[in-house]
């Protein structure tokens, strides 16, 4: 019995970093919302993989792709995930605080200040400045994301043709996201599930 809790004490997943308590959950997803401006899976992928490291590129691909199908705002979906994996209930509650309680304060302040000046001319070019660096900003997190897929059971080329499957679904066929999400994703989970099918098996 004491061999055993010794690994597991000194396995690698026992030393990653990891939230030390709720309260550090509020404040980290607290700051992470109060980034999000115009592109917040960008800033979601930079705190909790490469500063934080919470997460491995692949886990992040893994959880944001389940908070993507997931009905409700992604980000919102992936904090109460990730709260609840460290913390139960109370650490799931706290994410989701951290992510709405001061946004919302500043979320209602700019709708006021919105409400009085969105007819000039200049904060409407402002807004749609912030739509291309917002669009910026979701590309260059795809491109760092990309090298996790080649550890994807599926193999790197396979996933490449399936991220072509979806822009081109999305941004020229104007299919709906259910739908690409339905087919596109059901033919990706049946195949993974497929090629992972034989490792789990029985052993002969």
């Amino acid at each position: 019995m004491q061999l055993h809790v010794t690994d597991a004490a000194t396995s690698p997943a026992a030393h990653r970093p990891r939230p030390q308590s709720p309260r550090d959950l509020f404040l980290s997803f607290t700051w992470l919302a109060l980034q999000g401006f115009g592109g917040v899976l960008a800033i979601v992928q930079r705190e909790l993989v490469e500063k934080k490291k919470w997460l491995t590129p692949e886990e992040f691909l893994e959880d944001w792709a389940v908070a993507q199908v997931l009905p409700g705002p992604n980000v919102i979906n992936l904090s109460v995930m990730i709260g609840d994996r460290y913390f139960g209930l109370r650490g799931a509650a706290a994410a989701l605080a951290g992510m709405l309680t001061v946004p919302l304060v500043v979320i209602l302040a700019l709708a006021v200040l919105y409400a009085h000046f969105a007819a000039n001319p200049q904060v409407a070019g402002a807004l749609r400045g912030m739509g291309a660096v917002a669009a910026g900003l979701i590309a260059a997190t795809g491109i760092k994301l990309l090298p996790a897929l080649r550890r994807h059971p599926l193999g790197f080329g396979l996933c490449l043709g399936f991220v072509a499957a979806v822009f081109a679904a999305i941004a020229w066929l104007r299919v709906p996201l259910g739908w690409v999400l339905v087919v596109v994703g059901g033919v990706a989970c049946g195949e993974t599930w497929r090629r992972l099918r034989p490792a789990k098996g029985p052993a002969p």
